[in-house]
């Protein structure tokens, strides 16, 4: 439990709530094209160019997407069809959360603030929050901020809307590499590690807490 009453509590969307469906649809979606032998090795491909696309200036998340799946096929020298791109993209917004989001979300909702700053862009992500049936006080997108995390000026731009600094808040996500290496950077006043198992636990470096469910949350929080 921690003695730190953070203001608000922000939060990624997908993978740390919204169950992440992204390797599902690659696995199913190249199946013609690539053995299941080297399958696995694909889907990383995959996320390491998604991960690629999001560094640079902002632009929209279907071109995003887009260029990811290119860009693997490219690499693996199978044959590139757009409809995959915005198969994928279209897709997003009908995944639902993890079992266990709604109810520990509600028991926190009533004593903070609870913010998402997500890197969907604006026509995605409201479909997905309210399938968490969960009260979000604020939530914002790489689109509003035009800038993709794990760059600082997604991050900033939560700040302005809020008015409050990282060190008044807690951020709770599944990814380190999106969220908590920056997390830490901008002097979060807490850092929770969700593990969901697709990333490996750097808490000792990164986070503060961790825990394999947000219903893990409440009892950090002494709720």
């Amino acid at each position: 439990m921690t003695t730190f009453k953070p203001k608000y509590i922000t939060f990624d969307c997908y993978g740390t709530l919204t169950r992440f469906r992204m390797r599902d649809m690659a696995r199913e979606m190249f199946a013609d094209r690539v053995s299941e032998e080297h399958m696995e090795q694909f889907i990383k491909d995959f996320a390491a160019y998604r991960f690629d696309e999001v560094l640079g200036a902002w632009k929209p998340y279907s071109e995003v997407l887009m260029n990811a799946v290119e860009r693997s096929c490219k690499k693996w020298k199978i044959e590139f069809r757009p409809e995959d791109g915005r198969a994928v993209y279209e897709a997003v917004p009908t995944w639902g959360p993890h079992a266990d989001v709604a109810e520990p979300l509600k028991v926190v909702a009533k004593e903070i603030p609870l913010v998402i700053l997500s890197n969907a862009s604006d026509d995605q992500i409201h479909h997905n929050v309210a399938l968490l049936e969960a009260p979000f006080a604020h939530v914002y997108t790489a689109q509003q901020a035009q800038a993709y995390k794990p760059r600082l000026q997604a991050w900033e731009y939560m700040f302005d809307q809020l008015g409050c600094g990282p060190e008044e808040m807690m951020h709770v996500s599944s990814s380190f590499r999106y969220d908590h290496m920056s997390a830490r950077d901008l002097g979060y006043g807490a850092r929770v590690f969700v593990n969901r198992g697709h990333d490996p636990s750097l808490t000792e470096h990164y986070a503060t807490h961790e825990i394999t469910d947000i219903g893990g949350l409440p009892g950090i929080l002494g709720l």
